[in-house]
């Protein structure tokens, strides 16, 4: 077994990679190499969380045990020519590898290796290194809280014959984010982003479950024509929790995907139905057609929401927060503003709005990197 002592071996680097991909945590790849977590954070922070890419030696290229070979040949007295024979290479080829190390006295296989790999790494330019007002708009974008996915998405929509030059994948930008080595962006750059992550990270997902609503209506129950988007007007919500019980109700809208942000008082339900209400009722009458909600106690009193608003609601089933995906992304999205663990009592409803309104105005993807606003202005004409 490895020693907590030992080197980080290329074994072990494998080891690392293979658990991180695969999801596992810190703490269990560090166990299974005998090194402390620490250690594990600090090279996964190195790299950015991303594989790097292995290195391939050419075939043209001398090997490590022809060095070796060359050595022992030099000790020997051996002539240039006959060392290319043995090695079936070209005389110039061992001549210009002897010179280059110090020549036939000096040469030494392991400092020749070392220093071919040193050479080999020739450091290409990155691409943001080389397109500096590229840059600027990249990092404009990033400070907005746009994520690197819009931001290539937009890009793309802005592209012309004489403008290819500003255009960058979002891959190109998390790795430019991530890579310490690369250093083209501003470390506070990574806080804008929606999980915040200092690199990056397998995904896992972990469902909870919810109490029974009396006189809930399922999800199965629900209008196709809800289903396919085509018409506007319906929604999912849920509520976003905080630190000392406070919450945030969310309301999106399944075709433009338009956020409405709720102040509540409370997690009880007088009091979530209560903001729901005051919100809702702020829109136009004929984009308030359905709500579909999680199974959460806070919509007990559906009924009352019904009445107040002329709104269905539907339920989905337990441990199901995918039937609801488009609240359960847009929540994602807002944990950008409203970390776990904070509290949320503190916001006022005028704040929750300018905070909607920018996340309104953000393009997406799934809307060919137009805005929610767009889509929604546009279905009320």
């Amino acid at each position: 077994m490895p020693s907590i002592y030992g080197a980080m071996t290329d074994d072990r680097k494998a080891i690392i990679w293979r658990m991180w991909q695969q999801g596992y945590p810190m703490s269990e790849i560090a166990r299974d190499i005998e090194k402390p977590a620490a250690t594990i954070y600090s090279y996964l922070l190195y790299h950015g969380g991303i594989t790097p890419r292995k290195r391939q030696r050419r075939a043209t290229c001398l090997t490590l045990e022809e060095r070796e070979d060359i050595s022992r040949a030099l000790a020997k007295e051996c002539s240039i020519r006959s060392i290319a024979r043995e090695l079936n290479r070209s005389p110039s080829t061992i001549s210009r590898e002897i010179s280059r190390n110090g020549g036939v006295v000096k040469y030494r296989a392991s400092i020749a290796e070392q220093a071919f790999l040193k050479r080999a790494k020739r450091p290409k330019s990155f691409l943001l290194a080389e397109r500096p007002a590229l840059r600027c708009l990249v990092e404009e974008r990033l400070a907005s809280n746009w994520s690197p996915e819009q931001i290539a998405g937009w890009l793309k929509t802005r592209q012309t014959d004489t403008s290819k030059e500003m255009y960058v994948s979002h891959e190109t930008i998390y790795k430019s984010l991530f890579i310490q080595t690369r250093a083209l962006f501003r470390e506070e750059l990574k806080k804008h982003l929606r999980t915040k992550r200092m690199f990056r990270h397998a995904k896992n997902h972990k469902a909870g479950s919810r109490g029974q609503i009396l006189d809930a209506i399922s999800i199965r129950d629900r209008p196709v024509e809800i289903e396919d988007r085509a018409i506007p007007g319906h929604w999912e919500g849920d509520l976003i929790i905080g630190a000392n019980n406070s919450a945030i109700a969310t309301v999106v809208e399944r075709q433009s995907r338009f956020t409405v942000l709720c102040k509540c008082e409370g997690r009880t339900a007088p009091s979530v139905v209560h903001s729901l209400t005051e919100q809702m009722k702020k829109l136009p009458y004929q984009i308030c057609k359905s709500l579909t909600w999680d199974r959460g106690q806070e919509l007990s009193a559906h009924k009352q929401f019904t009445i107040a608003t002329d709104m269905e609601v539907y339920f989905c089933d337990p441990r199901s927060p995918w039937q609801r995906g488009t609240n359960e992304n847009t929540n994602g999205l807002l944990r950008q503003y409203f970390p776990k663990g904070s509290g949320l009592a503190k916001y006022s409803q005028h704040e929750l709005d300018d905070i909607a309104a920018e996340l309104n105005a953000r393009p997406r993807k799934t809307l060919g990197f137009r805005t929610p606003a767009e889509i929604f202005n546009n279905a009320l004409q």
